[in-house]
């Protein structure tokens, strides 16, 4: 059974969620300025956060893109020191079930959502990566050229 809002199937917490791409080369930019990017081989990375996300779960997700095996040779970004682009998309808590117009209850509010993208990154760092991002709650311009095309949805 499928409910509204914050909780998920048969009644589990929704879980932090990622869209990563495998990419060769990616880019941010917010009014014309690059915040970050990267060239050669790296993974774009949208991270959304839900009510329910938590500093844990955060350096879950980072543990788990760090050494997730989607780069070329199944090798992981850990294996070679690959960059990320890990840019904030609330939008991926977006829910179109009803009309034709998308609602986004499940979307953690920024006071929240902000520190738990921040500690992704920081937790990243801390394992090593070398890592670009957006700026949260701007308007961002993304670019990419997605290798493969490979693209996996991450949920911790």
């Amino acid at each position: 059974m499928r409910t509204r809002g914050r909780i998920g199937v048969e009644g589990m917490m929704s879980p932090m969620r990622a869209v990563v791409q495998r990419a060769d080369g990616a880019r941010v930019e917010v009014e014309g300025e690059t915040t970050g990017e990267f060239t050669g081989e790296g993974l774009c990375v949208l991270v959304g956060v839900t009510h329910d996300d938590t500093p844990a779960k955060a350096a879950q997700l980072a543990r788990k893109l760090w050494s997730l095996r989607m780069l070329e040779g199944e090798k992981s970004c850990s294996d070679v020191d690959a960059p990320l682009l890990v840019i904030s998309q609330f939008t991926l808590y977006g829910d179109a079930r009803k009309g034709r117009r998308p609602t986004w209850n499940a979307a953690a509010p920024g006071e929240v959502a902000e520190p738990l993208v921040d500690e992704v990154v920081a937790r990243l760092r801390e394992l090593g990566a070398t890592v670009g991002t957006g700026r949260f709650g701007a308007k961002m311009r993304v670019s990419l050229t997605n290798d493969g095309p490979f693209t996996v949805l991450v949920e911790v």
